[in-house]
């Protein structure tokens, strides 16, 4: 997803890191925080954001005017503290006397209520008192995340002087839309020497002694200090607590298994904001730490098995912001679901049309089948009534873009230059072709969105029926049935065996083999013979490298295992075809799926990023990463849920008030799988899934008022 780029760009302009040098990030609420291992702020996509702005753009430690030594670093279990290790010199060879003072640093920081915080504790392990020389760098150059990923302005607001505060200094921008931005950058203690860019101390520290220097970073002055520090950490700790224990809860006989479930669980849970509406996963850091439209349905749905919370507090913000006017800047009529919002100086200037923009194809769709998805699931009659609306205006949309197109596809083209040219998930300029490798003009119907339109329409039909409009639930389980019948003759290519990757604005088919007819699997549109032929392809090599399904299948043009969309291997995408697969019975495959994307997991640090490279899988080898891609971001996170639930077979209808388990299959090296608290329209269940020579059963091992019925 090139997101929120202009046309033009892709996600590969983005600065990148330095290879090898692993960045850290953090979050809260609309501000985030990248940093590199030593805890330092200083360049490239590095900085506090704070509401698409970065307020602060460089952070950086010395000692007697030296970098320290990293020793090691890390983001806690549970994404609040993010704690660096550092020593003020190199460790002396093995066996060498150490020799003189021996300085330990430990930078411990977090973000909370939008402010950082910061302890940086010394300790000298010598046996005679040390003298240091701590400096602190900083600056902020307040520009808008566009700006960082490489939009170039013709102009920009004014930056004003730096002023001194007690214990430190205050940095202002005032933008062209009339806003201050303020970065107070303050410290525990006076400096010994304050200017503008940076601070500086002197520190004495006796044989064995220690000191601590507190700092925070927020749009107001503080008195930072140990005090404030606990009570805001602990505040952090427990909303982050909250948020993770929201919805049922797995565990499983695999080590390793359950520490990639318990990092999934918690990036999701980093990633969540709660907002007036209610809990919505932004979608990754750093490019997308904002509401996004497809990315948060598609989280929701992952995840909506285990805690529906999350799909209700994404279907009501959505349906706040839905269209209710035509632009051509933004890409926007009556009835569009958003596909993504800003707050940045940009966005409010109208420098990009992004403050609120429309120009996602899949949206609309996507936004109606989670309401039925997450109706079926609860229950929740009295909230699809509050939708009802929503649903009815998004519909009337895709009903409308669908009879203005001649094979009555849902169908895009840009409404101005500066919008995106591709409008599916695979937004970036070169990601829709023809087989000779030629440009396909719009507006251009992508195989997978007619899927997702399909779908929205039988969700449409079920939700209709339960509110006793029989008339209208005939009426679009018709249209979803025109539907198939067009995508069955206009975009299946008998001699390719599989379905294009869409139709362009000439009539003419894009007859390129790609992931996204894994999507229609997801959506059941394919009669089953079809289906089967693509679930071969899609685990044949040229799609399959051995880390999971790759964009595009390796003998195509444009294929690039280092592209963004065109050969990489996104774990969202994985789970959506896995899931398409087990849809149609082949539930091996998902097993054999999950256990390649939970082997990319491993070598990732159990975050999956949001892609890596589609290189072939190589022995003893780990898979290739995609240098600037998000990390964490929640659909990759949310991946692993999709997956396990298309390998368990398992299936939740509220309305009935009972669980569905088909033939499940357990991951690869795992035994048993328990599934505890699982809400069930009111009730709890516990579930444990247990292999027992060739065959896995399963079993209610609580919550007797809720039906289990399982097929094994």
């Amino acid at each position: 997803m090139a997101y929120g780029l202009p046309a033009e760009d892709t996600a590969a302009t983005a600065p990148a890191t330095a290879a090898g040098h692993a960045r850290h990030a953090l979050k809260d609420g609309d501000s985030f925080q990248v940093c590199d291992a030593a805890g330092d702020i200083a360049g490239a996509a590095d900085g506090l954001y704070r509401d698409g702005t970065r307020v602060l753009s460089r952070l950086v430690l010395r000692l007697d005017g030296e970098a320290p030594v990293l020793l090691s670093a890390a983001v806690g279990r549970d994404n609040v503290f993010f704690t660096a290790h550092l020593t003020h010199r190199p460790l002396t060879p093995l066996g060498a006397s150490a020799g003189g003072d021996v300085i330990h640093l430990e930078r411990t920081r977090f973000l909370w209520q939008a402010r950082l915080f910061e302890r940086i504790a010394c300790v000298n392990y010598g046996e005679a008192p040390a003298q240091l020389r701590l400096e602190v760098g900083f600056a902020a150059d307040f520009r808008d995340m566009f700006e960082v990923r490489g939009a170039h302005r013709a102009e920009r607001g004014r930056m004003h002087a730096p002023a001194a505060v007690d214990g430190g200094m205050l940095l202002r921008y005032e933008g062209l839309d009339g806003l201050l931005r303020d970065s107070a950058v303050v410290f525990s203690e006076a400096p010994q020497t304050l200017a503008p860019e940076r601070a500086v101390f002197a520190l004495q520290l006796p044989a064995h002694g220690r000191r601590e220097l507190y700092l925070e970073v927020g749009a107001e002055p503080a008195r930072p200090g140990r005090a404030r520090f606990r009570h805001a950490a602990a505040q952090a700790l427990r909303a982050m607590r909250r948020r993770r224990r929201s919805g049922a809860r797995l565990r499983s006989s695999g080590r390793l298994f359950n520490a990639w479930l318990e990092r999934s669980r918690a990036d999701i849970a980093l990633l969540v904001s709660k907002l007036p509406t209610g809990p919505y996963p932004y979608a990754g850091i750093p490019w997308f730490s904002t509401p996004f439209g497809r990315d948060a349905i598609v989280t929701a749905l992952q995840t909506l098995w285990l805690d529906p919370a999350l799909a209700r507090g994404v279907l009501a913000f959505l349906a706040r912001h839905q269209a209710h006017e035509t632009s051509a800047f933004r890409d926007s009529a009556p009835g569009k679901i958003m596909h993504e919002t800003r707050k940045g100086e940009m966005a409010a200037m109208g420098e990009l049309p992004f403050g609120l923009y429309y120009g996602g194809i899949d949206t609309t769709p996507l936004f109606v089948m989670l309401a039925g998805a997450y109706a079926e699931r609860t229950a929740d009659d009295a909230f699809v009534d509050e939708l009802w609306p929503a649903l009815l205006a998004a519909t009337a949309w895709i009903e409308r873009s669908c009879d203005a197109d001649p094979d009555g596809f849902l169908a895009y083209a840009r409404g101005q230059q500066g919008g995106l040219v591709n409008q599916g998930w695979k937004d970036s300029a070169d990601s829709v072709f023809h087989a000779d490798g030629g440009e396909a003009p719009g507006p251009i119907a992508l195989v997978e969105v007619q899927g997702y339109a399909f779908a929205a329409l039988h969700a449409m039909a079920a939700l209709a029926g339960r509110r006793g409009e029989a008339a209208a639930a005939a009426r679009w389980r018709a249209r979803a049935q025109a539907l198939r019948a067009a995508v069955e003759r206009r975009l299946w290519d008998e001699a390719l065996g599989y379905y294009v990757l869409a139709r362009d604005g000439r009539g003419a088919p894009c007859r390129v083999r790609a992931s996204n007819a894994g999507h229609l699997l997801y959506a059941g549109l394919p009669e089953a013979a079809r289906a089967r032929r693509v679930i071969e392809q899609l685990r044949s090599r040229a799609f399959d490298g051995g880390w999971g399904v790759r964009t595009l299948a390796g003998d195509q043009p444009r294929f690039n295992p280092m592209s963004y969309h065109n050969g990489s291997v996104w774990p969202h995408d994985v789970a959506l075809c896995a899931a398409g697969m087990a849809r149609y019975g082949a539930r091996a495959e998902a097993v054999r799926l999950l256990a390649e994307t939970f082997e990319a997991a491993v070598h990732f640090g159990m975050r999956l990023p949001e892609l890596y490279c589609g290189f072939l899988r190589a022995p003893g080898e780990p898979p290739i990463a995609y240098p600037v891609a998000c990390l964490p971001q929640a659909w990759a996170a949310g991946a692993v849920f999709m997956l396990l639930q298309a390998c368990l077979g398992l299936h939740v209808d509220a309305w009935r008030g009972e669980v569905v388990i088909d033939r499940p299959q357990l991951p690869v090296g795992v035994d048993r799988l328990l599934v505890r608290e699982l809400e069930v329209a009111g009730a709890r269940v516990d579930l444990a899934f247990e292999r027992v020579g060739g065959r896995v059963l399963a079993a209610r091992t609580g919550g007797a008022d809720v039906r289990v019925v399982a097929r094994l």
